[in-house]
């Protein structure tokens, strides 16, 4: 049992130490972690949690060290996922809070930053690829996929709203 607590923590922690980019960023490494490294998943499982981590609220990488670390060890390895999840950043954040005007000012930092937001978007892109091709097999699934972008894109409509509103339509024409 110890571990897998263990493992846990670390395949978590390297998630934690690398969120860049927001939530989806986080996939192709979690996917990494818990489905390639570790089998903890499988890859149909992860794609199935993926849909159910974005119908409930709060961060990615906090739902999948919840279902990951309940799944592999019950309540404590729901601990130790999301202590090595949230221990990196929560340091960081405390530090860059200290450090705030220097790392604004630094031209070595913001290009590193820049760096690292245009990697985040071609990962996301390749995941939005992915899981586009695998989920995505019918032409009501394209009708939904496009309602969504265009109340987001166009009407900058709250992601809120449009997850209700696509649930609706999916309930009409699915």
């Amino acid at each position: 049992m110890i571990t897998k607590l263990i493992a846990l923590f670390i395949s978590f922690f390297k998630v934690g130490s690398f969120s860049f980019g927001g939530a989806y960023s986080l996939l192709p490494l979690i996917e990494k972690e818990i489905v390639q490294n570790h089998q903890w998943l499988q890859q149909d499982e992860f794609l199935k949690v993926l849909g159910l981590v974005e119908v409930f609220p709060g961060a990615i990488s906090i739902k999948y060290a919840t279902y990951t670390g309940f799944k592999v060890a019950g309540i404590l390895g729901v601990i130790a996922a999301n202590l090595g999840n949230l221990i990196v950043p929560a340091t960081v954040i405390m530090l860059a809070i200290y450090f705030l005007d220097y790392f604004q000012k630094n031209e070595i930092v913001v290009k590193a930053f820049n760096g690292i937001k245009y990697a985040v978007i071609g990962m996301i892109a390749a995941l939005i690829y992915q899981y586009g091709v695998r989920n995505v097999a019918e032409l009501k699934g394209v009708i939904i996929i496009l309602i969504g972008f265009s109340l987001v894109f166009f009407l900058k409509m709250h992601p809120a709203y449009v997850v209700i509103i696509s649930a609706v339509i999916a309930l009409i024409i699915l």
